[in-house]
């Protein structure tokens, strides 16, 4: 079917009072809209569905929502009937359409006898992940767009391992999904499903659990910290606000405050436009904050809290925005150094990173005797490698990428802004209890491990027109592998399209140049970008900065030129 085609059938198979039918209608005569809305089915990228909340195959609706769900059930109910009573926890954020897309999923699944567990209102992602393997359940559901625009939401699929779909799961499950028509799944109601007994709204005691969790993660405690240093938090609207406030105040900590005006959900971002904690115009209110109360660490989380990033104030009393590989330079070196001296530091102690991640971190943890292993980006990659390190005698320590995502815990399989937050606010209390800043320590692991910089520019490149732009952008790069950037040879270039050694298969160009310098160019799997990264190493910050930026300004040049 072409996208005049599925349009065609929507406007024959909606009612004229359903909102959908009326956004169809004002598109009627707009050809290139049509070919916007309808060119493909939304499909599965590197966390689930994401999508503009519009009409149309290629959006965030609650057709396209039933037809994934009808498709995940009909995969489920393939595993038989313990399958199927194990069932399914959902959870979702606060974007528009959230809780009504979480309904319709579990009358979905009840509808079709799969036993579903939801929260009472909006719970944060890295909760969910804890509750698929807490709960025994087939599989989890979560509705979020993460930290996208105020436009988009988002489905993510989770397996009973904890981890979101691997590409075998996700396989299987779009196999059922394109089967089906969005108008061939069964009319629902979520009160009569309810009252039918398949669906179980989970109470507080399991949030109860959750918290007790990320606690456990502790490195430090009691006099080691001082609980009175000033810290501000911001949950950008989002649903941190509940998990990050229940967590500092059991820790102890006395002095650390919320940017009050971001402290309720928002669906609409209205105080902070883009709410990515990677942006520091994110941080523009804890800025603020942070300088009436003196704060020395700013955080924020993402709309569903599995993002973290931070601010640091630097010598001079002006806050810093560290970058998630930096801030990944701070816990590894944290968790490494707090086991070290407690000496529970593994014998065959492990951690993960992604492949475009800096590899500053990789020579802290070969200092400890630690081995970091690699993974493609996601992380149903990261966390993915945990069985198999398991089954070979390490012991998982930590799992980051530079998208300010972080795992602390081997049970919660995927990025846990609360945990990091924990993580994070302790080291800065214990530093400081031994009269040094988070700041103080990063211009230390750059002194011992070498000066890096690290810089991860993207373009947004939105609609059909920006896919076809990326996938030139890809070709021309691989059809044009240059020899030399910014005047220094590129000695070694790993294109990953096939894989590479134990890393599967992706869209990926890792380039290595012979001063120490690397870089890496991908297109996003789960919004309208092709990312870039860029890693030095030189004898000073400074130094690293400037060969950095002429490197960033000759791939940006040749890339930008491709029409």
């Amino acid at each position: 079917m072409n996208a005049q085609e599925r349009f065609e059938e929507w406007l024959t198979n909606l009612k004229e009072d359903d909102p959908l039918y009326q956004q169809l209608l004002d598109m009627k005569d707009d050809v290139a809209m049509i070919e916007e809305k309808f060119h493909q089915n939304i499909t599965f990228g590197t966390a689930g569905l994401r999508g503009k909340v519009t009409a149309g195959t290629n959006a965030m609706n609650y057709l396209m929502v039933g037809r994934a769900t009808q498709g995940i059930a009909n995969y489920i109910k393939s595993y038989g009937q313990e399958a199927m009573d194990k069932g399914v926890v959902i959870a979702h954020d606060c974007r528009h359409m959230s809780r009504e897309f979480c309904l319709h999923t579990a009358a979905i699944l009840a509808h079709n006898q799969i036993k579903t567990y939801i929260f009472k209102d909006l719970r944060a992602t890295p909760e969910l992940a804890f509750m698929v393997t807490r709960l025994g359940c087939k599989a989890g559901i979560n509705i979020t767009a993460s930290h996208n625009p105020k436009d988009y939401n988002g489905y993510k699929a989770y397996w009973e391992d904890g981890c979101q779909v691997s590409s075998t799961v996700a396989d299987g499950m779009l196999e059922e999904i394109e089967k089906l028509s969005p108008f061939e799944v069964p009319s629902v109601n979520f009160d009569e499903e309810l009252a039918k007994g398949y669906i179980e709204i989970l109470d507080e005691s399991y949030d109860r659990e959750y918290i007790d969790h990320v606690k456990s993660l502790a490195i430090h405690d009691g006099d080691e910290l001082d609980l009175d240093i000033p810290m501000v938090y911001s949950p950008l609207n989002g649903c941190g606000t509940m998990p990050f406030e229940a967590m500092m105040n059991e820790r102890g900590f006395r002095n650390w405050h919320f940017v009050e005006e971001q402290k309720d959900p928002d669906p609409d971002f209205t105080t902070v436009g883009y709410p990515n904690p990677e942006d520091p115009k994110a941080f523009k209110l804890a800025e603020e904050l942070g300088k009436k109360v003196g704060a020395e660490l700013l955080m924020a989380t993402d709309p569903d809290a599995d993002r973290f990033a931070i601010e640091l104030r630097n010598d001079e009393g002006e806050y810093v925005p560290l970058n998630g590989n930096q801030t990944g330079y701070l816990l590894v070196n944290y968790i490494l150094e707090g086991r070290k001296d407690a000496g529970t530091l593994p014998e065959k102690g492990a951690m993960v990173k992604s492949i475009v991640t800096s590899t500053m971190s990789t020579r802290i943890a070969e200092a400890y005797g630690v081995k970091m292993f690699e993974s493609l980006t996601g992380f149903k990659n990261i966390c993915g490698r945990i069985p198999f390190l398991e089954e070979n005698g390490y012991t998982y320590l930590f799992g980051y990428e530079e998208s300010v995502g972080y795992a602390a815990s081997p049970i919660i399989r995927d990025k846990d802004g609360i945990s990091a937050g924990m993580l994070v606010t302790e080291a800065a209390a214990y530093y400081r209890k031994q009269g040094k800043t988070l700041f103080n320590v990063l211009q230390e692991l750059y002194e011992k491990y070498g000066y890096f910089a690290e810089d991860e520019p993207n373009l947004i490149l939105e609609g059909l027109a920006g896919a076809r732009r990326i996938r030139r952008m890809m070709s021309y790069v691989r059809e044009n592998l240059p020899t030399e950037v910014a005047g220094i040879k590129v000695e070694k270039v790993i294109d990953y399209i096939n894989g590479y050694e134990d890393i599967p298969a992706s869209n990926v160009l890792r380039f290595f140049l012979e001063d120490g310098s690397w870089f890496a160019v991908r297109p996003s799997g789960t919004e309208p970008k092709i990312k870039f990264y860029f890693y030095t190493v030189q004898d000073s910050r400074e130094k690293a900065l400037e060969v950095n930026k002429a490197i960033r300004e000759d791939v940006m040049a040749m890339v930008n030129a491709v029409e």
